[in-house]
């Protein structure tokens, strides 16, 4: 005879929906479906607060999103600073804007993920979810070809079983749910020409922390964003493959790469790093199939996009958001909740198909062409064209708004006549060019018609 905690363990639990991950996309997903009044319960296997391997600046569209969850109170009381000025240099120009407003907001927050997390965990509790720490997914629940639950393992290795009629995989990008579900394969899919190593500095020039800085010297691309506990997040993306192999390679490519760039050189005067160097190296961006009966897929489970435009927990809160809002009025009836499903899957990537392109393009791990350098001269030099490109990393202006035909044109005539030794080079920028506003204005998202398909049994 089992143990008694064996016992009330292999006793099926019900619940309204099961979300699996309680980072970002979990989180935001929970807390909107516990406002509607629907039971939930998330599932994680850390304990918060915790770390995770990742990037974390938010534009000011992200911080609108821990605003309208609630979230933003708590995630100030990190004490990040309030990142009010962006600054871009490459090809010896120099661009700075105040962040533009956009709905209330008018600056960006770069805060790490232990502090992130434990205060959307503390905003999802608050809401009325219950999240369940240090339990682990390994299986999932099937009835008449729906997801109707999972088996877990909770804090004390117990194995316990939970049902519900929707099942949320928001557990990152080797998300279990996902592989379970058989939508591990991305139907669109384009590896990454950059690596992403990052670390973490002491900031003692306060002059500095308001300003999320951004450089480019030939295909090296590094950042300096002031985050909280006075530090501030120091990130180089050299072209895929710079690093050697073996151990130390990560920490040779770091230091390589912010030798390589003079004024991040220059940012780190007076600084000194803590802890080691993370990376990430191997990316792919992707659009998985993302609904099916009795399952979603937010946050980076379902898309991801290469760091290098910090859209990745913007979008795993507004499309969390997003999918719990369209699903809580529709748990009680399968079809209609399969219809919900499938439009949210639909809007996220028709919203979200323009940046996909936007990130893969600055993702090449290639020097600055020459129109991309007519870009930024024009940019330097006019103050509304500096805004712009904020209000693309802001999703309030779409890329395809900041090369227009007509500003193309333009463009390309002056990159002419300042590439005169790279006309091949522009020649080929401006057909990627064209060939981007074609897609903006003719290409529609793939239809996720395999969405439809019941899991396998």
């Amino acid at each position: 005879m089992g143990s008694a905690s064996e016992t009330v363990g292999s006793v099926p639990e019900h619940t309204d929906v099961i979300v699996v991950g309680a980072r970002c996309a979990g989180s935001a997903t929970a807390i909107e479906l516990a406002r509607a009044g629907r039971r939930v319960v998330v599932l994680d296997a850390a304990a918060f607060p915790s770390d995770t391997l990742s990037t974390h600046l938010l534009w000011p569209a992200g911080v609108v999103e821990l605003r309208d969850l609630g979230a933003l109170e708590r995630v100030l009381g990190s004490g990040a600073p309030r990142l009010t000025t962006a600054l871009a240099a490459g090809a010896g120009f120099e661009i700075r804007s105040r962040f533009p407003d956009v709905t209330g907001i008018d600056y960006a927050l770069c805060v790490r993920r232990p502090a992130l997390d434990a205060a959307l965990v503390a905003t999802a509790r608050a809401a009325g979810a219950e999240v369940r720490e240090r339990c682990r997914v390994h299986e999932l629940i099937r009835h008449d070809g729906r997801i109707a639950g999972v088996r877990y393992r909770d804090h004390d290795r117990v194995e316990r079983e939970l049902r519900a009629p929707l099942v949320i995989g928001a557990d990152g990008r080797a998300s279990t749910v996902a592989r379970l579900v058989a939508a591990g394969d991305p139907h669109r899919s384009e590896p990454s020409g950059r690596d992403c190593y990052f670390a973490y500095w002491t900031d003692p020039h306060e002059d500095r922390r308001q300003i999320a800085a951004q450089w480019r010297e030939g295909p090296l691309l590094g950042t300096a964003f002031p985050c909280d506990d006075g530090l501030m997040l120091c990130l180089v993306q050299p072209p895929a493959g710079y690093a050697g192999r073996g151990p130390g390679a990560a920490e040779a490519a770091y230091r390589a790469a912010v030798a390589g760039i003079p004024a991040l050189h220059n940012r780190l005067r007076g600084c000194e790093r803590v802890g080691r160097v993370r990376s990430a190296t191997g990316l792919i961006s992707w659009f998985r199939r993302s609904s099916g009966p009795g399952w979603a897929l937010p946050g980076d489970s379902g898309h991801f996009k290469d760091p290098v435009t910090a859209q990745g927990i913007r979008d795993a809160l507004r499309y969390g958001r997003l999918l719990g809002a369209a699903a809580a009025p529709a748990l009680d009836d399968p079809a209609a909740l399969d219809r919900a499903l499938r439009s949210w899957a639909w809007r996220r990537e028709r919203e979200c198909a323009a940046m996909y392109r936007w990130t893969n393009r600055l993702a090449r791990g290639e020097a600055m062409g020459p129109l991309e350098i007519e870009l930024y001269r024009a940019a330097a030099r006019d103050p509304r064209l500096a805004a712009a490109t904020l209000e693309v990393m802001s999703r309030t202006r779409a890329p395809s708004r900041i090369l227009d035909p007509a500003r193309l044109v333009v463009l390309t005539a002056r990159a002419f006549r300042n590439s005169r030794g790279r006309r091949g080079d522009l020649v080929s920028q401006v057909a990627d060019e064209v060939r981007g506003i074609a897609e903006g204005w003719l290409q529609r998202p793939a239809h996720l018609s395999t969405a439809q398909q019941s899991p396998n049994r």
